[in-house]
């Protein structure tokens, strides 16, 4: 089975500090027909104005995941971390047995472009934990490149849940494909751009779900430097 999540359709919020685009339900949005998918909970397309952020707030046995795509992320957490994530940077935080943190434009002058991502763990009550890290988009040009998974393979981040993220940046008419197992669930997020996924055409904020799908599917760059991310998750 295939499942189309288009752009248009998702949750939206605007705080005026924050433009939010919800794939998931989140907060005040709420549609239970899309809870989730296996364990990935949260996809939040969030843009910040200079000046806003999110003040501390609570979290526990969550696996998040800051991914910025343009400007600068400023986090703070109990745990003593405190840092700027920049565009190509890549945050996790395990809340484990429970954390407190914030994220705030790093910038004073340009908004902060980001998508924060929850998985849940597969394991309760860890102690919390905190990684950053640099991945080159050149590295992942028209091919897939790990930034998260569950043994920390190929220089990707170690995270708690037997699955993995990969990206891969796409210029037009380039092309890379994606061989689905189909004891596993896979969600395509494109997070910027414009790309060809077989007969489909996606657009920054569209995915597509794939439930019990084998075989490989292929995709192609239509616009300058298009962004996707490909979930590996347990069924």
């Amino acid at each position: 089975m295939i499942i189309e999540r288009p752009a248009a359709a998702r949750g939206t919020v605007d705080l005026g500090w924050l433009r939010s685009k919800h794939s998931f339900s989140f907060g005040h949005y709420h549609d239970p027909a899309w809870m989730g998918f296996g364990p990935l909970r949260v996809i939040n397309d969030d843009t910040v104005a200079p000046g806003g952020g999110f003040a501390p707030h609570r979290h526990a046995n969550m696996e998040i995941l800051s991914v910025v795509l343009d400007g600068a992320l400023a986090h703070r957490d109990s745990t003593g971390t405190d840092g700027v994530i920049r565009a190509g940077e890549v945050q996790w935080m395990s809340a484990g047995h429970g954390i407190e943190h914030s994220e705030y434009n790093g910038s004073d002058a340009q908004p902060v472009h980001f998508l924060q991502i929850w998985i849940q763990p597969d394991r309760l009550n860890a102690q919390p934990a905190y990684a950053q890290q640099y991945f080159d988009p050149e590295a992942r040009c028209a091919r897939w490149a790990a930034l998260v998974s569950s043994d920390g393979a190929d220089g990707s981040i170690a995270i708690r849940q037997q699955a993995t993220l990969r990206a891969t940046r796409l210029q037009p008419g380039d092309a890379v494909a994606a061989v689905l197992d189909p004891a596993r669930k896979y969600w395509l997020h494109v997070a910027t751009g414009e790309v060809a996924v077989g007969e489909r055409v996606l657009v920054a904020g569209d995915a597509l779900g794939f439930d019990d799908e084998g075989g490989e599917i292929a995709l192609r760059g239509i616009a300058d430097a298009s962004d996707v991310l490909l979930f590996d998750l347990p069924a």
